[in-house]
């Protein structure tokens, strides 16, 4: 075995002087030093860094992120359409109602025959192909109550999507819905969902079907 290089003074339980007391205690202090007041250098570089870093991150999302709106978002441009100052191209608005008809897909499938017992088709619908002005309604306010949709009852509710689309957008995604799956209806302009928008502007809740079948 090897020796321990630490000296020990030997010491009884009630015959240790003041001084074998006083060199025991320095030993121990040089083996395992007491703690000290006040702050370590390195955990306050550390707390500086981290505070560095999210005031560099609060301005960079302030600027970069467009405030957080959804409606910074523009589907209309595509990756490169920008490159050089070049003006977007004009593309077709089906082609863009499409891919903002992802937001419906829930409910309404890919297939645009919804789930049965649950949310009503838009393949052949009465509602979807009907008065403009009802289903731009629909989109904009939502919809609550028991609707008939090809002789088949649902009673579910569609939320408000007026607060998050554009009228281009919901424009585009309507001119989507009433001319696929073998709809026939026709396109949905901007300006006729401006005009609605506007029409219905105090409107805070979902319409009931009943109070659309009123709408010419």
């Amino acid at each position: 075995m090897s020796a321990d290089p630490s000296p020990r003074l030997p010491l009884e339980q009630a015959g240790a002087s003041d001084e074998q007391l006083q060199k025991v205690h320095a030993i121990l202090l040089r083996e395992k030093p007491e703690p000290t007041e006040g702050y370590s250098p390195l955990p306050l570089l550390l707390l500086g860094l981290m505070s560095a870093l999210i005031l560099f991150s609060a301005i960079y999302l302030g600027r970069y992120s467009g405030g957080f709106d959804p409606l910074v978002y523009d589907e209309r441009i595509l990756p490169g359409m920008l490159e050089n100052g070049a003006a977007p191209a004009v593309q077709d608005p089906k082609v863009i109602g499409k891919r903002v008809f992802a937001n419906c897909i829930a409910c309404h499938q890919t297939t645009g025959l919804g789930l049965p017992g649950a949310y009503p088709p838009l393949a052949g619908s009465e509602w979807a192909q009907g008065p403009e002005d009802r289903i731009i309604r629909i989109v904009l306010n939502g919809l609550s109550g028991p609707i008939t949709v090809k002789s088949t009852s649902f009673n579910s509710s569609m939320p408000a999507f007026g607060p998050q689309l554009r009228d281009e957008q919901i424009a585009d995604v309507l001119t989507y819905v009433r001319s696929e799956w073998g709809n026939t209806a026709p396109a949905v302009s901007p300006d006729k969902v401006k005009e609605i928008r506007a029409a219905v502007a105090t409107r805070t809740g979902p319409w009931a079907p009943d109070e659309l079948l009123k709408i010419p």
